[in-house]
């Protein structure tokens, strides 16, 4: 059995949901690395600091505690300063900043000691951009999920307005567009797939089909 999966992918490829489906059925601790940069921009914009601003956001990050837990009902949550900001990591604001809070690589850096740890561990299912190629290049498996351009807007799109935000289709196709031009060319550790990783494409397929296919390559080998 793989200890140490890697699920990278763009925006709207389906990680999250189908990362965490991974992790429960193995049983291993599922670890959204984006969800951790999600965190660290909450607390950017809240504490009035442009993303923008290299050397302040780098010392924030320094003050900044980050951790994964789990809810009552076995939900993940994201603990930012002893606090659950879970519910909101996916604001329209924080969508708009985390690339550029994330290509600061002091914050990187600092999110990266953890992630690593928790990876060392293993028994643990890593999902993000860049998991497969910076955090864990030694993952016993790395997959790289893909969807189309108008899948990955739709879903992203149902998902805002499920959660109460008032967003148009239109705008969740341009904010995708952008964040994939600035998770594709920043500096550090931008998203792209792993030489290693299997490639699946999410398109028109069912969360059980992708869960299934992937624990088939977890099986491999025993």
């Amino acid at each position: 059995m793989k200890r140490v999966i890697a699920i990278d992918g763009p925006a709207g490829a389906g990680k999250s949901t189908v990362a965490r489906r991974v992790a429960t059925a193995l049983g291993y601790l599922y670890v959204d690395t984006g969800a951790m940069y999600r965190a660290m921009t909450l607390k950017v914009l809240r504490h009035g600091i442009d993303p923008r601003d290299r050397q302040r956001v780098a010392q924030l990050a320094r003050e900044t505690d980050i951790a994964l837990a789990t809810g009552p009902e076995g939900a993940p949550q994201v603990v930012l300063d002893g606090v659950d900001v879970t519910a909101h990591l996916r604001e329209p604001g924080v969508d708009r900043a985390v690339s550029v809070v994330a290509a600061i690589p002091e914050v990187r850096q600092r999110l990266l000691e953890v992630q690593r740890e928790l990876a060392r561990r293993g028994r643990v299912v890593l999902e993000g951009r860049d998991t497969g190629t910076h955090v864990a290049p030694e993952a016993d498996l790395k997959i790289f999920l893909t969807a189309s351009p108008d899948e990955r807007a739709r879903r992203r799109y149902l998902e805002l307005v499920a959660a109460g935000h008032p967003v148009t289709l239109e705008q969740v196709e341009e904010a995708l567009r952008q964040r994939d031009r600035q998770d594709m060319t920043r500096p550090a550790a931008p998203l792209q797939r792993a030489a290693d990783a299997i490639e699946i494409d999410t398109t028109g397929r069912t969360i059980d089909a992708v869960v299934e296919e992937i624990l088939r390559y977890c099986r491999e080998g025993e």
